[in-house]
């Protein structure tokens, strides 16, 4: 559903691929996280060759979120309306968008999702937001843009793509969900992986068990944390070797289908949690 998939050429779209899962997610009868409508990676190339004018690129954005949308209106559960707008350090990435419309782009991209498809949940989606720090704050700054412009927002993804060897604590984990949460928006780990050095040993094998117990049981502690989606099947399927040289075995499976440690570190976060407080509509999804 990336727009290099969806809008190969300038006002030509095609859907192939993204109903190829939309379509396997309503026969199964699940829950389908559509990602991502205003992304500065995955383009189409002619995005960024286009010498734009602020409104071009604003009729642009509106084309290309309304016909999307509107595609996969009412199969969506929850839309990633804006994916990694921001740098480390908190500030605006300099993308295509950011270049000619400043922050209005993402106003723009919300506005018109929510008018297109008023019942899906509408996402700002990032990566390293899982502890208070200053792209933490940045993203906090962006939902309470749109909430100053009565722009609708309903979430914030947690991409948490997390390191097995350095991970963040279980406070931190808590501390940034809740700083979400308490602006009036739900939150979601929405590409969780935790790789760590390959060949896995014993110990880093154990780290990651730690980490994702750490981080699925602060998203079941707060209230306003509402599901996690891994970052793919099991391991072969994964990003991480291809981008990280010399890392991977990021999620609950091996090649041959057995568990990782992880996966009971998962069910220990989930259990823990149901016999303290008692079930609530948790999903873990994949």
């Amino acid at each position: 559903m990336q727009w290099l998939f969806v809008e190969p050429q300038q006002g030509v779209f095609n859907f192939t691929e993204g109903d190829i899962i939309a379509s396997k997610a309503k026969k199964a009868g699940q829950y389908l996280r559509c990602h991502a409508l205003v992304w500065h990676s995955q383009l189409a190339p002619w995005v960024e060759q286009v010498a734009w004018t602020p409104e071009t690129l604003r009729a642009a954005i509106v084309l290309h979120v309304t016909k999307v949308a509107r595609h996969y209106k009412g199969q969506c559960y929850a839309w990633d309306v804006v994916n990694e707008a921001l740098n480390e350090d908190g500030t605006y990435r300099e993308s295509v968008f950011y270049k000619v419309l400043g922050e209005e782009y993402i106003k723009l991209a919300f506005q018109t999702a929510a008018k297109v498809d008023p019942r899906a949940k509408l996402y700002y989606n990032d990566y390293n937001l899982e502890w208070p720090s200053a792209k933490t704050a940045g993203a906090q700054r962006i939902v309470k843009m749109l909430q100053k412009n009565r722009i609708r927002i309903d979430g914030v993804g947690l991409q948490a793509h997390l390191i097995a060897e350095q991970p963040p604590t279980l406070d931190q984990h808590i501390d940034a969900i809740s700083g979400f949460a308490k602006l009036g928006v739900e939150v979601a780990l929405t590409e969780l992986d935790i790789r760590l050095k390959t060949p896995a040993t014993a110990t880093n094998l154990a780290q990651q068990r730690e980490a994702y117990k750490n981080v699925v049981g602060a998203c079941v502690q707060v209230k306003g944390c509402i599901g996690v989606t891994l970052w793919d099947f099991y391991d072969p399927f994964s990003w991480v070797p291809y981008v990280f040289t010399g890392e991977g075995a990021a999620l609950l499976w091996f090649e041959d289908f057995s568990k990782h440690p992880a996966y009971d570190g998962v069910v220990e976060a989930l259990t823990n949690k149901t016999r303290r407080r008692g079930a609530r509509g948790f999903r873990l999804g994949a």
